[in-house]
């Protein structure tokens, strides 16, 4: 199901569509319409960075996501267990995770994200999931217009779905998930083979995180009760080197 809603007065147009993820009820996720929104009013995605060209990219429903989610989808709920997502985009696996009661927390730069989560959990019955913005790269003054709380703990599982997309983004994505990553942490990556994946793991291994598994992802993500979309892509994961040893 997929329906358009008006949104001219908001200055973006948005949609309705539920999306499935094996193993977990439908969502109903509000998403925007197409690529060609755009809506920055008072200049502050342009203060962070973030361009009109790629501004919209966070409010899209993305394969790689999909895939994330129905990972987190399987895995077994920890009570003491911490979960980022790290560039979340619309989040659908922390909507996921929170949906199954893991203790998740989502992450982005955009200033629109929290925005768009807290309208999925509301459309969803879910109740409040904790957002902070977190940002790779070069530091962004950061406007009190965003009203959420900065990124500043260490979680025990770490994911992100495409999220190495540019050539820079390896060490910038390496530093990052080092200082919020804990002793012990997993990282998960979902990467649709865009061909930063070597450069990432050396930036990794050389912060004591080792690849411990790379498996090719289903060729298919379900978009549909009976509807799947081509895959291509891969997921990492990867574990601190003292972890590995206890």
């Amino acid at each position: 199901m997929t329906n358009t809603v008006p949104g001219h007065e908001l200055g973006y147009q948005t949609k309705l569509e539920e999306v499935y993820v094996e193993g977990v009820e439908p969502l109903l996720i509000r998403s925007l319409l197409d690529r060609q929104q755009y809506y920055d009013p008072d200049g502050l995605a342009e203060a962070l960075g973030i361009s009109s060209a790629i501004w919209p990219l966070f409010g899209l429903v993305w394969p790689s996501g999909l895939q994330l989610a129905a990972q987190i989808a399987t895995r077994p709920v920890r009570e003491t267990e911490r979960i980022l997502e790290i560039g979340c985009g619309l989040a659908i696996a922390s909507l996921v995770a929170h949906r199954r009661g893991a203790q998740i927390t989502a992450s982005d730069c955009h200033p629109f994200a929290p925005r768009f989560l807290n309208d999925n959990l509301h459309l969803n019955g879910l109740s409040g999931l904790p957002y902070r913005h977190g940002q790779w790269g070069e530091a962004k003054p950061v406007s009190a217009l965003l009203n959420v709380c900065l990124l500043s703990d260490r979680y025990d599982l770490l994911i992100g779905s495409d999220v190495l997309y540019e050539r820079d983004t390896p060490q910038q994505l390496a530093e990052f998930i080092d200082r919020h990553a804990a002793e012990q942490a997993e990282v998960w990556i979902v990467d649709p083979d865009r061909g930063h994946r070597p450069a990432f793991n050396r930036k990794m291994a050389s912060r004591g995180f080792v690849l411990k598994q790379e498996a090719k992802m289903p060729a298919f993500v379900k978009v549909g009760p009976a509807t799947k979309e081509p895959y291509k892509g891969r997921m990492m994961i990867y574990r601190r080197q003292n972890a590995l040893t206890r």
